[in-house]
């Protein structure tokens, strides 16, 4: 038997997801804008001209970002958000392997060793990520065990 409030709580949650997603896309549409538009990747004073060369994937991973979340706010069954966030992750891990391959940033010599800190950032990032992967994969095919 379903209650009135376990109905209420269902239907606090879809909302709160929907505002989630709703956010995820606007994050992602000012972060392409500032890429692309204005100010620009080229105003970043320690991107360097070799950013250009993977721009594109950092456009692809935000891209994904936007079109996942608004397929979540049309619907938002498990597998939709396992397919989602594995196209995410996808193109998310290539454009940070393709950060750390081609490494275009300048920090100067501020005494800070700034590029080991990116490397460092980069290489979480990218286990992270990697991971996350595997942890989607994991718990949808629990998910599609359970009774």
């Amino acid at each position: 038997m379903t209650t009135s409030k376990s109905l209420s709580d269902h239907r606090v949650d879809a909302r709160r997801r929907q505002v989630g997603y709703s956010v995820s896309i606007a994050v992602n549409a000012v972060l392409l804008v500032a890429l692309l538009g204005w100010p620009g990747w080229e105003s970043v004073p320690f991107l360097t001209d070799d950013f250009g060369r993977i721009i594109g994937w950092v456009v692809a991973a935000l891209v994904a970002g936007i079109v996942a979340n608004a397929m979540y706010l049309i619907a938002d069954p498990p597998i939709v958000e396992m397919i989602g966030e594995l196209a995410i992750d996808t193109f998310g891990l290539i454009a940070l392997v393709r950060l750390w391959q081609v490494f275009p940033f300048d920090f100067g010599d501020s005494g800070i060793p700034w590029s080991t800190v990116a490397r460092v950032v980069l290489a979480v990032g990218i286990a992270g990520t990697a991971i996350a992967m595997v942890v989607v994969i994991v718990q949808t095919a629990l998910r599609r065990r359970s009774p």
